[in-house]
């Protein structure tokens, strides 16, 4: 008995899209390290494309940076006319600035919390995909490297904490998702490892790193 053939979920459009990121960010690498940036985008499309999501939210995982670091508004209008509108809404749905010089920290953050409760499915997953792989990376990060890891970001420690708390909260508001729950176990995670470190940085622990 032949197996039933299955068309393929993404094609020509991502490959096109992967190109095109990867010149956009060729430059670019992700904060504090030498790794490329692009490592980022490759980690986030494939969160999308294992949570359900199609060609056309893979191509936005890979391009949801592409309006904030290169370009603003006018690369929005380059994204629309090479790869269409449901994919510029949602590259636009997860890009919290499309201005230069970018708004206060706080502010940018405070907003586009506030932009994801009523954001559709679609920015919602892309979205989600892209917090978990930077939560996941956070986690790694601090557990290698400890404490020196927040000066990596604007939002410092406290920041940076109060940032992902309240987006595990908000992915958890509405219908539990695959990333929601995700997200929120890593977060907690991270949660207990600074707890930890917290613990064993006394003036004891101190001298024995020395």
């Amino acid at each position: 008995m032949r197996s039933r053939r299955v068309a393929p979920k993404i094609g020509h459009r991502f490959e096109q899209a992967l190109l095109f990121a990867c010149r956009k960010h060729a430059d670019q690498m992700k904060k504090g390290t030498d790794v490329p940036y692009i490592s980022h985008l490759l980690g986030v499309a494939g969160l999308v494309l294992e949570a359900g999501g199609d060609e056309d939210l893979a191509i936005a995982a890979l391009l949801h940076d592409v309006v904030e670091d290169c370009g603003g508004a006018p690369m929005l209008k380059e994204v629309r006319r090479r790869f269409g509108k449901r994919v510029a809404h949602v590259v636009a749905g997860c890009t919290d600035s499309d201005t230069y010089p970018k708004p206060p920290w706080r502010a940018r953050k405070e907003k586009y919390l506030k932009h994801l409760r009523t954001a559709d499915a679609d920015v919602r997953l892309v979205s989600g995909a892209d917090k978990v792989h930077n939560a996941q990376a956070i986690l790694t990060d601090y557990r290698e490297i400890g404490e020196p890891i927040w000066e990596r970001f604007q939002g410092k420690r406290q920041g940076t904490l109060w940032y992902y708390q309240e987006l595990a909260k908000e992915f958890r508001r509405r219908k539990p998702t695959r990333l929601g729950r995700e997200l929120g176990r890593v977060v907690s995670e991270l949660e207990t490892a600074l707890a930890q470190g917290k613990r064993s940085s006394g003036p004891r622990a101190g001298r024995r790193h020395k």
